[in-house]
């Protein structure tokens, strides 16, 4: 079965990214966030925090789309084709079908996702353009564009000379070369002057990147487990929907759920059943500072439970509540972008919880995926 996977995970990486759809996003991705930084110089404040917004969001906004539309045709194409038919009518189960599926179309995406972050990068690395007199950063014009155009001219020639698909040789040229000059930028100043690596070098807007691929990945996972059952207008419909709730999740569930547990604590509050705590929290900002934050919070005595003072239906509702908050994807605990622009270091625990977070997701996803393509008819 291991086997078998690997074969069906290498033919949808590559029936991925030969797909147009991820050349049109990815090439419209970066020039969005080539632009990102000449409109940054808009605002009135804070000229780089605006970048960082815009780009983290232009590399979030086009991971899901690109995740989104790959994955729902990768696998619902070859069912509603009968093409699924010739694999698992072999000695080929089910799960491994599914499972590569995933496989394939996650790396294609996670390929994607590293060449947009390459391009924010680099594009970070320039200063906000705020007047004519702002250096412009020669080693990211000079490496950014002839990584560029090597990718591009190898997949023009392989494409003309030996019948390759363009847009999967020059996805798999240009973002080997665009590391190379990214690495190679963060060797130089402005003006070709030597720094040291670790200088230039962000670890923060790298994990930031980091959640936004698993962010991403999730809404695979779970566009996968749909499209066993669903056409590709169906899969994408719901898996927007999904991803919607999921942005508000906090709103919509988390916050009723604070809201009844406030009303729940007055009440035990006047049964002199409530004690204050404070919680120490320790915040380092990237110029090595520390902040430390201190919280009072307000608990029920041990031996009282919080949901003995729900009257009514509170109690259904809360625990409603609870489920949903459980069961949709919160990609709000994914979004760092708040910590970097306050200039906090993002910790590195907390990277580990959301990750494992987003693994466990995306491990529930494709099982349910993977249990409801068992149960369907194929021919």
């Amino acid at each position: 079965m291991f086997y078998q996977t690997l074969s069906i995970a290498r033919n949808a990486f590559f029936e991925s990214i030969r797909q147009p759809v991820l050349l049109v996003l990815v090439l419209a991705g970066m020039l969005l966030l080539m632009l990102s930084n000449p409109l940054s110089a808009f605002t009135m404040d804070d000229d780089q925090r605006m970048l960082l917004d815009i780009g983290l969001a232009t590399v979030f906004t086009i991971g899901i789309l690109i995740a989104s539309f790959v994955a729902s045709n990768v696998l619902g194409r070859e069912i509603e084709n009968k093409t699924a038919l010739t694999v698992v009518s072999k000695p080929v189960p089910k799960p491994a079908f599914v499972i590569g599926k995933f496989i394939g179309v996650g790396l294609a995406i996670s390929i994607s996702m590293l060449l947009l972050s390459l391009v924010f990068v680099m594009v970070e690395q320039q200063a906000v353009l705020q007047t004519v007199r702002t250096p412009i950063h020669v080693p990211v014009v000079v490496f950014g564009t002839v990584a560029l155009f090597v990718g591009t001219a190898v997949a023009v020639w392989c494409n003309y000379f030996y019948g390759f698909v363009f847009s999967s040789t020059w996805l798999c040229v240009t973002v080997p070369s665009m590391l190379i000059a990214y690495v190679l930028v963060l060797n130089f100043g402005p003006d070709f002057t030597a720094q040291p690596f670790s200088f230039s070098f962000r670890a923060e807007i790298w994990k930031a990147l980091l959640a936004i691929q698993i962010s991403v990945l999730i809404l695979a996972s779970i566009a996968i487990a749909l499209s066993t059952r669903l056409g590709q207008l169906g899969t994408l419909s719901i898996t927007f929907i999904i991803f919607f709730i999921g942005m508000m999740a906090d709103a919509w569930f988390g916050y009723p759920i604070d809201r009844i547990e406030s009303a729940w604590l007055a009440r035990a509050s006047i049964d002199g059943k409530v004690q204050i705590v404070e919680q120490f929290r320790i915040m380092e900002k990237i110029n090595g500072d520390i902040e430390e934050v201190v919280t009072e919070t307000e608990e029920v005595t041990t031996g009282t439970t919080l949901t003995s003072y729900a009257v009514g239906s509170e109690y259904s509702k809360w625990a409603g509540y609870k489920v949903a908050y459980a069961i949709i994807p919160n990609f709000q605990v994914l979004w760092l972008t708040d910590a970097l622009t306050q200039n906090n270091v993002i910790p590195t625990r907390y990277l580990m919880r959301t990750t494992g977070y987003g693994t466990l997701y995306i491990i529930a996803a494709v099982s349910i995926g993977v249990v409801l393509f068992q149960r369907r008819e194929v021919a």
